[in-house]
């Protein structure tokens, strides 16, 4: 798993307004094997990686905030409700993308519940976006929300959602923890039993404070 964080320097705050730079995001490959798709091709391919270190004196990502036209994009939860990620400004909002035939997301949601019900009480979202085809999968995102008593929002992510979100990383799970405000305070590539979850935790309770 590789965790990718923003810095809010002067220079992010000055250029807020800036959509991401797909070419400008930061890279770092899983430890382990992960599934992985190409947006639009919804055949899972497992591909195993070399791990990489992330450079901490690297140029900050181009994706201090969350793009506008993500946040205000119409998106589509698995009750038939619409909704949109500029709903949850305010609050503190972890958005995860995953499928229901991705393993490891299988491994974290569980996860993600646990911090739902830690967390929700003190102002925080969890957002689930499936990035599978809403039509064909919409009863197995059901019957999956129903085995895993997922109570948090699960919707899908269009292409124009997750493409900007993903930043060129083509492996699921992925979470953002973003601030009240709209910043991007962390990014989690692939999921870790052993570290993902507190490492979650972690960046919440900063989020919060």
């Amino acid at each position: 798993m590789s965790v990718e964080t923003n810095n809010r320097s002067d220079e992010n705050v000055l250029n807020r307004g800036r959509t991401m730079s797909v070419a400008a995001s930061l890279a770092a490959i899983l430890p382990l094997a992960i599934v992985s798709y190409h947006i639009g091709d919804l055949v899972p391919v497992v591909t195993a990686t070399t791990p990489k270190p992330v450079d901490a004196n690297a140029p900050a990502p181009a994706l201090p905030d969350l793009p506008p036209a993500v946040s205000v994009a119409p998106l589509k939860d698995a009750k038939g409700a619409s909704f949109k990620l500029a709903d949850f400004f305010g609050k503190v909002m972890v958005v995860n993308l995953w499928a229901t035939w991705c393993g490891p997301c299988r491994q974290e949601i569980p996860e993600l519940v646990k911090l739902h019900k830690e967390f929700h009480s003190r102002g925080v979202e969890i957002v689930g976006l499936s990035t599978e085809n809403p039509d064909a999968s919409a009863e197995k995102v059901r019957k999956f929300i129903q085995d895993f008593q997922v109570d948090y929002r699960i919707g899908w992510a269009p292409v124009e959602v997750a493409a900007p979100l993903m930043q060129g990383h083509e492996a699921i799970p992925q979470s953002f923890v973003i601030s009240r405000d709209g910043w991007i305070l962390k990014h989690f590539v692939g999921f870790s039993a052993a570290n993902t979850p507190a490492q979650l935790r972690q960046a919440l309770e900063e989020a919060l404070n």
